[in-house]
């Protein structure tokens, strides 16, 4: 993704970005949230804590941004997530109806959800890197340590 915005420790104007969406009967707004509060459980670790904040997206709504709590141990933590201890790692809402009659799908009978998930911001959750511009500076050692097995 690109977009025009200014490159610091926590934003970059280029980035890559996971896709989801889940798309059945009966989905709801609490079927989303305890998906992504999974997926933090297990990526970053059992008592990892996320928040919700309310957003907007244009298909989707509700529309929300998902923060995972970094903390404020060092200067560095306060810098990344500006004092609050909260990165954000994705975007997400429940499908707007008008998107699934678009795409031919009956939103009387199915309802989704859909989500957007920064590649970097993860990253740098997992592995405590405090500066995002790290991925983008072709340093490679810094980069072969998330060298994956073939």
């Amino acid at each position: 993704v690109f977009r025009n915005e200014a490159i610091s420790a926590r934003a970059h104007c280029m980035f890559h970005q996971i896709e989801g969406l889940y798309i059945d009967e009966g989905v709801s707004f609490a079927d989303l949230k305890q998906t992504l509060l999974r997926f933090a459980q297990e990526f970053f670790g059992p008592d990892t804590k996320i928040r919700l904040r309310p957003s907007y997206f244009p298909f989707t709504e509700p529309s929300a941004e998902v923060d995972v709590y970094w903390g404020l141990k060092t200067e560095v933590d306060k810098r990344i997530t500006k004092g609050t201890g909260w990165l954000e790692i994705l975007g997400c809402g429940m499908v707007d109806p008008a998107v699934l009659e678009a795409s031919g799908i009956d939103s009387r009978k199915y309802s989704g959800f859909a989500f957007g998930m920064g590649v970097e911001r993860i990253a740098m959750l997992k592995y405590q890197i405090g500066d995002l511009r790290a991925f983008f500076e072709s340093d490679m050692r810094f980069l072969n340590q998330f060298q994956g097995e073939y």
